[in-house]
């Protein structure tokens, strides 16, 4: 790690906590299984059907029909998935952006995965990217576990349970910790 470091140079995340828990997630659901570029079209499209804000809230989705929001560019399940979200987030089983702050990372994951298509992956992007967690090591995520093997010269991929397991030692700072194994994945990715 220390050598990935010293390659890499200061760790240079940059959490966005101006997010809601809502359209962070909305977001993250966009992105699922789609290049970035993909996503952010539909992202974009989406958005235009609300022109009256950045980015809408809960409420808005109940003036627009699934047609529209599939005229984006949204499969039927990803927006059973919104939809889902936005009634989670208006019945409070997904907290307020105030709310989440007190809240520790198993509790969030806890009550945000209870929504349609988000998982523990989907969460921990939230913890990092939104609330700038600093404990967070998502072992799920292909990035991290691919970094782990390219700065550790592993000739396999590390089981989740595996690299949580050596990620103990990465602890209180995981997420920085999980922030340069994605480095690594990059810089391998750009000298193909």
């Amino acid at each position: 790690m220390a050598r990935l470091i010293r390659e890499t140079g200061p760790c240079q995340l940059e959490p966005e906590p101006w997010r809601s828990p809502f359209q962070s997630l909305v977001q993250a659901v966009a992105h699922q299984q789609l290049n970035g570029t993909a996503a952010n079209t539909i992202l974009a499209r989406f958005k235009k059907l609300f022109p009256k804000r950045r980015f809408p809230k809960p409420e808005d989705l109940a003036k627009v029909t699934d047609e529209q929001i599939r005229a984006c560019g949204f499969s039927f399940a990803k927006i059973a998935a919104i939809r889902d979200i936005a009634t989670k987030t208006l019945d409070g089983t997904i907290p307020s952006s105030r709310q989440v702050e007190k809240l520790g990372d198993e509790e969030i994951i806890s009550r945000l995965t209870e929504a349609r298509g988000v998982g523990r992956w989907t969460v921990e992007m939230l913890l990092i990217f939104q609330l700038g967690r600093g404990d967070v090591l998502p072992a799920d995520d292909f990035g991290v576990r691919n970094g782990y093997r390219l700065a550790y010269k592993k000739r396999d991929m590390p089981a989740p349970r595996d690299l949580l397991k050596f990620g103990e030692r990465w602890r209180p700072h995981a997420t920085t910790a999980a922030w340069y194994l994605w480095r690594a994945a990059d810089a391998a990715r750009k000298k193909k």
